[in-house]
C-alpha cells in the first residue's frame, strides 16, 4: 500500500478541481486491441507525421485518440486527413490532457505517443508482443532515437539522455519508469489508478506521476524492441530542456519521501512477514 497523497502543499488543484470526482468506467471487459493516445497542443505539423507513420503499421490500431489541449493552428484538418478522433481537454497541461485520453480508450490496450512521436512501422506490433511475453506486467515501455538531431552522434545523445532518465527514476524510486514517447498499458490497470492519479497542473511530469501510481503493485516492463523516433526539438533550448528537469523534481516532489525507493523497499519487507501492518510504519509526507 501507498501513502495518501495530500491534496494541498506542494501540488494542490485548482480550486476548480478539488470538487473533482472521476466518473467510474464500467466494469466489464474491454474489447480486444489497442488504442492510442497523442496529446497535442499547437503541433499540427509534427502531429501530421505521427498519424502518418500510423497509417503505415502492420498492426493497425483500433482507434487513435487526439486530445487537443488548446491549440489554435490547423490541427482540425490534420485529424480530419487521417480520420483520428478527436477530444477536447480544456484544463491546461499534459496530465489533463493524457488522463482525458486513457479515460476515453474502448479497447483492451492503451498505447501512448507524444504528438512529435514517429513510431516505425512495427511498433504497434512490437509493442503486443512485449506484453505478451511479459503476462504479469501493467505496462511496456522502450527508448527513442532522435530523427531531426545533431548529423553526428545523434542516436548517442538519445542514448545517453534516456539511459540517464531511467536510470534517476529507478534510483529515486526504485522503478522503471513510463517513457511518454513509446509505452503500452493495459486498460485494466489504468483502471485500478485513473481515480489516484494527477489530473492537473503544467508543471507535472504525467509519465513518472503514473509510474508511481502504478507500481509497485502493477510491474513496467522495459523492451528496447518499443522503440520510436523522438525529436530533439525540447534539447535545443536550455529552457525547454530545463523545464523538463524541473517537471521530474516537482512530481518526486510531490510523492516523496512515501514514494522514495527506501521507503518503498522498506514496505514490500514488511508487507512480506506476517502480523505486520505497513500502514503504521509511514514516514508522515511533508506536505500534510
Amino acid at each position: 500500500m501507498r501513502p495518501p497523497v495530500p491534496e494541498s502543499g506542494l501540488y494542490a488543484p485548482p480550486p476548480a478541481l478539488r470538487s473533482l470526482t472521476v466518473a467510474p468506467r464500467p466494469s466489464g471487459l474491454l474489447s480486444p486491441g489497442v488504442s492510442v493516445v497523442i496529446p497535442v497542443k499547437d503541433d499540427a505539423p509534427a502531429l501530421d507525421r505521427c498519424l502518418e507513420a500510423l497509417s503505415r503499421q502492420t498492426q493497425p490500431a483500433a482507434e487513435v485518440i487526439i486530445v487537443d489541449n488548446g491549440s489554435s493552428d490547423d490541427l482540425r484538418e490534420v485529424t480530419e486527413r487521417w480520420g483520428a478522433q478527436v477530444l477536447h481537454e480544456p484544463e491546461p497541461g499534459i496530465p489533463a490532457a493524457s488522463t482525458t485520453g486513457y479515460d476515453a480508450a474502448r479497447y483492451s490496450v492503451i498505447a501512448r505517443l507524444d504528438a512529435d512521436s514517429v513510431p516505425p512501422p512495427d511498433w504497434i506490433a512490437s509493442g503486443l508482443r512485449a506484453l505478451e511475453g511479459a503476462p504479469l506486467a501493467a505496462a511496456v515501455t522502450g527508448p527513442g532515437d532522435f530523427y531531426d538531431g545533431p548529423k553526428y552522434g545523434s542516436r548517442m545523445l538519445a542514448a545517453l539522455y534516456l539511459g540517464a532518465y531511467f536510470s534517476s527514476i529507478r534510483l529515486a524510486v526504485g522503478e522503471t519508469p513510463l517513457f511518454g514517447s513509446s509505452f503500452f498499458l493495459r486498460a485494466e490497470a489504468w483502471r485500478a489508478v485513473r481515480s489516484s492519479v494527477h489530473r492537473w497542473g503544467t508543471t507535472l511530469h504525467d509519465d513518472l506521476d503514473l509510474t508511481i501510481h502504478l507500481t509497485p503493485e502493477h510491474a513496467i516492463v522495459y523492451d528496447p524492441s518499443v522503440r520510436v523516433g523522438i525529436s530533439f526539438r525540447p534539447f535545443a533550448k536550455w529552457k525547454t530542456f530545463g523545464l523538463r528537469l524541473h517537471r521530474g523534481f516537482v512530481t518526486l516532489a510531490v510523492h516523496w519521501p512515501g514514494d522514495s525507493a527506501l521507503l518503498r523497499m522498506r514496505r514490500r519487507i514488511l508487507d512480506r512477514l506476517p502480523g505486520e501492518n505497513t500502514d503504521d510504519d509511514r514516514l508522515p509526507s511533508p506536505m500534510a
